[in-house]
């Protein structure tokens, strides 16, 4: 079984939980966004901000893999840091990141979250471990409950 045959569907992710659309890759640069509807909404209306620093991971764990996964690397968030200077409340959390540093065991971004005005609302520095993919991985859940 191959590393691809075992990653879980994406609508059964948190990336699918949370509505993540990914836009625009290149070699440097990820580009996604989230609709702001009540499941990512703290109790008074403003977008949680778990669910903002899950939108950078997702963004900067995916582009990451994406280039190391030729030479036979997987990639996994590792640390992140956030600021949030303005609260999203409709429309979508915009998420725009950049590679700064591509390092053999970790690479680091920079990622502006922005709402549909273009608005400058969080700023997000993610590392992103960068690891050799083994052949034994933790079994994939198939479905139902306890005892499956």
């Amino acid at each position: 079984m191959t590393l691809g045959e075992r990653l879980i569907p994406p609508e059964e992710t948190l990336d699918g939980t949370l509505g993540v659309e990914y836009l625009e890759r290149t070699e440097d640069t990820i580009t996604g966004r989230m609709p702001v509807e009540n499941r990512i909404r703290q109790p008074y209306g403003i977008v949680h901000g778990g669910a903002i620093m899950s939108l950078a991971e997702s963004l900067t764990s995916a582009a990451t893999a994406l280039a190391v996964a030729d030479q036979g690397m997987i990639a996994m968030g590792q640390e992140i840091n956030v600021s949030f200077m303005r609260p999203i409340t409709q429309g979508h959390v915009n998420a725009s990141a950049q590679v700064k540093r591509k390092g053999r065991s970790a690479w680091v971004w920079e990622v502006e979250i922005t709402d549909d005005d273009g608005r400058l609302c969080s700023l997000i520095r993610a590392t992103v471990a960068v690891r050799e993919a083994r052949g034994k991985m933790a079994p994939m859940p198939t479905g139902g409950g306890e005892g499956d």
